[in-house]
């Protein structure tokens, strides 16, 4: 939607693959800038498809797309990403495993300007997990969702993008993928994730906070007899704290609020415990 600046530099990402036997299915949500007159110049290749649908958000934006589809794989890719010439090269052999549900990879983090800002996994919770990961992925998302490559028939029997939700839709369903199926990565760079420009939706830190409580209270509340209480507990008072740690520039005694109920869940959490400290001595 409206990101005629960066989408052509996406699909010709997609244009560019090594893996040639795709095909590039495009969604126009309702753009009001210029995005269809750049696309309408990649139509002449009998791999793209392009849909025109009036705004209706990211979630049926991509639905539409998945519903559109005619391959045994889906990978997703957001208009303002880009992929590595070597990414669906890489990415599809994993799949021989027919356990395997969902492939991603690693990713190189740039501005609006192209400019490299950053590469590769955090640490703690956002280290990259293979196999069963339902037990990692209830803390945070580590999936860069343009890297992600979606074995068909998973999103078959677990559901499409939950559109009632504004954001975080990844997380919702990667969470209900992992219950079924494993997953794998390719420890390679083949995404570039760009980050912090004007209009990107990730920046709206308020409503994504919103939609995880919504997805993670659901989401465990439908499944916790497949958890341990003690990770239940502790993925709570992660996620406490991350509200926390949101809060402590702008509202404090929000923050202070939000670390103590970290504690209560777990009180044993340090971090919620540190976060409170340092927030009382800056009172």
């Amino acid at each position: 939607y409206n990101y005629e600046k960066y989408v052509a530099q996406s699909i010709e990402s997609v244009l560019s693959q090594t893996y040639k036997d795709f095909e590039l299915i495009i969604i126009n949500d309702g753009s009001t800038d210029n995005s269809e007159f750049v696309i309408n110049h990649y139509r002449k290749d009998k791999r793209v498809h392009y849909i025109i649908q009036d705004n209706a958000g990211q979630a049926r934006a991509k639905n539409t797309g998945i519903k559109s589809s005619c391959g045994k794989y889906i990978a997703f890719l957001d208009a303002d990403d880009l992929w590595e010439k070597e990414k669906l090269e890489l990415q599809l052999p994993p799949f021989m495993k027919n356990e395997t549900g969902v492939v991603y990879s690693n990713a190189i983090w740039i501005d609006g300007e192209n400019r490299e800002i950053g590469r590769g996994w955090g640490s703690g919770y956002f280290r990259p997990r293979s196999g069963q990961v339902a037990n990692h992925l209830i803390y945070d998302n580590f999936i860069p969702f343009s890297s992600a490559i979606v074995r068909k028939e998973c999103i078959d029997k677990v559901g499409m993008f939950d559109e009632s939700l504004k954001m975080s839709i990844d997380w919702d369903l990667w969470l209900r993928m992992s219950l079924h199926y494993e997953f794998d990565y390719v420890d390679r760079h083949l995404i570039k994730y760009r980050w912090g420009h004007i209009g990107q939706m990730s920046k709206n830190q308020i409503e994504r906070l919103r939609c995880s409580y919504i997805i993670m209270q659901r989401f465990l509340e439908s499944n916790s007899n497949r958890f341990k209480t003690s990770e239940i507990k502790e993925a709570w008072a992660y996620a406490y704290c991350n509200r926390a740690n949101y809060y402590k520039s702008n509202n404090q005694k929000l923050s202070n609020e939000y670390f103590i109920s970290a504690i209560k869940q777990l009180p044993t959490y340090y971090p919620a415990w540190i976060g409170l400290l340092k927030n009382i001595v800056r009172m």
